[in-house]
């Protein structure tokens, strides 16, 4: 949503928007034609005046009425010459067409409003500058007229003739440190990378925006809902509903002010909201995956572990075997035993289990029972009470 760019210097004339109106048309509609023929200079300054306030206050309200007061400020300032009034009225007329997308129209009246600010600048005088317009009063006209044309080509999508009225009127502000309108400036540039899809951009626009915004004000909120749009369609929600709550902070103490805002910051947080619910879902089953997958990585690299050392013992069991077998027969009658068999055959007099055997030599228990049977056969024995008695008579344990 763009903002209008309106006149840097807040005392040109008052803001009616929202109160006031039927107040001041009732004063206005006294002075018909014939008692604007009879008026004074003085009185058609005041009248002009009103009739541009009236202007101003319908332009966000009612286009049409808006368009009526500026032709009948135009009816005072045309023929007299006034050139600010006559470019402040073309510019809100040009505004109103444009927001009916009446581009070429509008167009025609932002020219007759540049010519204006040009006769400005060229030495015109009015009643309220009868030595002329200063630099700056002429600059303000023009810079706000510039911001005006920005926004209309950007409606056109003409990007780059936007963007180089927007930097004409830019360079007016910083040359008078107008902050406010460089921070509207700046929140429709973002605007408008948005919607080319250019977030680098947008980003940058919104963040100069912010800097130039002060205090507890619409433009700092703007600003904010802006960045809190961008990390959004980044999919940085939770940065994104940083700005987007510090924004809704504002807008919450200013709804009737500021409806249509509060309206599409909430939009903006809502989407954030349900985007960050459906991470932090992603989130939750991809960790049960990875913890799912790790789990099943070390049951398999335990498997293969004690896989790999039941190996490596039936191996050295069979060369044990072998080894025997390759031996000369002894004219001893006693039974010969290995190393690993005396440890076991040791535990099996002490009462030891299997699975306690096998812990206490780091064996595994299918080794062990593989030592267990070939000790039973071996001493021609039929179980373990056989095989511990006989091993103590012959005096081997």
């Amino acid at each position: 949503m763009l903002m209008v760019l309106t006149s840097a210097r807040g005392f040109a004339y008052n803001d009616h928007r929202g109160h006031n109106l039927d107040s001041l048309e009732r004063v206005v509609a006294h002075w018909t034609p014939d008692a604007i023929d009879k008026a004074s200079e003085t009185e058609l300054v005041t009248l002009n005046r009103a009739f541009r306030d009236l202007m101003l206050g319908y332009s966000a309200l009612n286009r049409k009425k808006c368009v009526y007061y500026a032709n009948r400020a135009l009816s005072i300032s045309e023929p007299k010459g006034w050139e600010e009034a006559n470019a402040d009225a073309y510019r809100y007329i040009g505004q109103c067409l444009w927001a009916e997308e009446r581009y070429d129209s509008s167009l025609v009246y932002y020219n007759k409003a540049l010519a204006a600010v040009e006769r400005m600048a060229g030495g015109a005088t009015s009643p309220t500058n009868p030595e002329g317009y200063s630099e700056k009063e002429t600059d303000d006209t023009r810079s706000a007229l510039y911001g005006a044309i920005g926004n209309l080509y950007n409606m056109m999508d003409s990007i780059p003739q936007a963007m180089d009225y927007y930097a004409r009127a830019g360079v007016i502000f910083d040359k008078y440190g107008w902050n406010k309108s460089n921070a509207i400036l700046y929140y429709n540039i973002g605007e408008t990378w948005v919607e080319q899809g250019n977030l680098r951009k947008a980003t940058q626009a919104y963040e100069k925006s912010l800097g130039y915004a002060t205090g507890d004000s619409l433009m700092v909120a703007m600003a904010q809902k802006g960045l809190g749009r961008v990390y959004m369609e980044e999919r940085r929600t939770w940065k994104a509903l940083r700005y987007l709550n510090q924004a809704d902070a504002y807008f919450s103490a200013h709804d009737k002010e500021e409806l249509s805002f509060t309206k599409e910051n909430y939009e903006y947080m809502s989407a954030a909201l349900l985007a960050q619910r459906r991470q932090m879902m992603l989130i939750g089953g991809g960790a049960i995956l990875l913890l799912l997958l790790l789990l099943a990585v070390l049951l398999i690299g335990k498997k293969l572990q004690s896989t790999r050392k039941e190996q490596a013992e039936v191996s050295a069991v069979l060369e044990e075997t072998i080894q025997e077998m390759g031996r000369p027969a002894s004219d001893d009658s006693l039974p010969q035993v290995s190393e690993r068999e005396k440890e076991i055959l040791e535990l099996l007099t002490k009462g030891y289990t299997t699975p306690q055997i096998a812990d206490c030599l780091g064996l595994s228990p299918e080794t062990v029972k593989w030592y267990r049977k070939k000790l039973l056969v071996k001493f021609d024995v039929a179980n373990t009470a056989e095989l511990t008695s006989t091993v103590k008579d012959l005096g081997l344990i």
